[in-house]
């Protein structure tokens, strides 16, 4: 009953004409992240990457105040992302819903957006079926089809012929290990073994003996980013996979939040990735410099562009709709712009993004710190988990 309430509130705002026609007031939007619990990066990082997208862009659009409000949806959760959609749609008042870490709590919310005509900003999660479960998710980050399948056929091209995936057990583990192996065996690789490891394991030592047992020439893995993905590469390392001729690909398991921790252990590390901070372009310098400008201890990186891209989404839907959720969906679609990672635009069909891979390597710049070089560049990847050919 609340959610049509708020729904024929919507409606009354739509008929009214709010685009650029009433007098200013606030447009509310709504970020549910982890700000608590071991994924808290998270929430500091869409907050620093949003205050800088505004330092630069402005608070205002039309007159009217753009005003972000959080709430902590801890770690994976969909009944509290739920809980959190209905109260800041309801009691808020917020006209736009962002964020979104984790694949669960994005397809909680979905019914709810389609019920109160709410647009919704995927800030991360990363599972190719979420924006299939609502017309009103934008998502303008990347799926693990979309840089999982270019990582298989490069490792194909520089003769790697036998790997071992090992994921983690969740949706976007399972499409990590689904796009690489279809690219991999299209191209006439073949996948020895596929290990799903637990969400919430920090043992990976009998998964990296399980790999040494099979001694494929590459394992490829996916985790998501955080306390697991600095476990699972560390354990590589410490059970001299490499020394033992298996090679290590992956997508974000280098994130520059662990990088240093990982030390010199991590050079030569090879992953397929839509962003490093050390992309050199001016719209990457600007976005780091404001960024690191605000806060100092901040740490840029996939999560950051994503919200900093997320922000710019949703105002371009402002600009073009106002408060209009349904006429917002359709200003978006086709949306192009550059990126501080690249030439990027909206899907009209899927509402996800379209951008550049990047195959990096980890290694020191020019004052010896650890980074994701950039090294070849795979243009305008869709999202394959729904659009491909494999």
């Amino acid at each position: 009953m609340k959610i049509m309430t708020r729904l024929m509130a919507v409606s009354a705002l739509a008929v009214a004409g709010m685009a650029g026609t009433a007098g200013a007031e606030v447009i509310k939007v709504g970020v549910i992240c982890p700000t608590s619990g071991p994924y808290a990066i998270y929430g500091k990082q869409f907050s620093e990457a949003v205050e800088a997208y505004q330092a630069i862009h402005g608070t205002e659009i039309d007159g009217n105040e753009i005003e972000f409000i959080y709430r902590d949806s801890g770690g994976v959760n969909p009944d509290q992302a739920r809980s959190l959609a209905q109260e800041l749609i309801i009691r808020e008042g917020v006209e736009y819903l962002a964020g979104f870490t984790f694949t669960p709590n994005a397809l909680a919310v979905a019914q709810i957006i389609d019920q109160s005509e709410t647009p919704a900003v995927i800030f991360n999660a990363a599972t190719s079926i979420i924006t299939q479960e609502s017309e009103f998710f934008v998502r303008p980050s990347f799926t693990l089809w979309q840089v999982s399948a270019p990582m298989a056929e490069w490792a194909h091209e520089q003769g790697i012929t036998e790997v071992v995936t090992a994921v983690t057990d969740y949706g976007p583990g399972i499409d990590a290990e689904t796009g690489f192996k279809a690219a991999f065996e299209a191209a006439g690789g073949t996948v020895v073994d596929s290990i799903r490891m637990p969400l919430d394991t920090t043992d990976f030592a009998p998964f990296m003996q399980r790999v040494r047992d099979e001694a494929p020439d590459a394992v490829f893995a996916f985790l998501p980013a955080g306390p697991s993905t600095f476990a699972f590469v560390k354990a590589y390392n410490e059970n001299d996979l490499r020394g033992a001729g298996i090679e290590f690909l992956g997508t974000g398991e280098t994130d520059e939040t662990t990088l240093d921790s990982l030390g010199d252990a991590a050079l030569g590390l090879r992953t397929s990735y839509h962003y490093s901070p050390a992309h050199e372009s001016p719209e990457n310098e600007e976005f780091i410099g404001k960024l690191m400008e605000l806060h100092p201890d901040a740490v840029p990186n996939f999560a950051s562009v994503q919200a900093y891209d997320g922000a710019h989404v949703i105002y371009e839907m402002i600009r073009a709709a106002g408060t209009d959720g349904p006429a917002a969906i359709e200003a978006v679609k086709g949306l192009e712009w550059t990126s501080p990672r690249g030439p990027v635009s909206i899907d009209p069909e899927t509402r996800h993004i379209t951008q550049n891979v990047y195959i990096r390597e980890v290694a020191k710049d020019d004052e010896g710190n650890l980074i994701n070089r950039e090294f070849e560049t795979i243009e305008a990847v869709p999202d394959l988990g729904l659009v491909n050919d494999y």
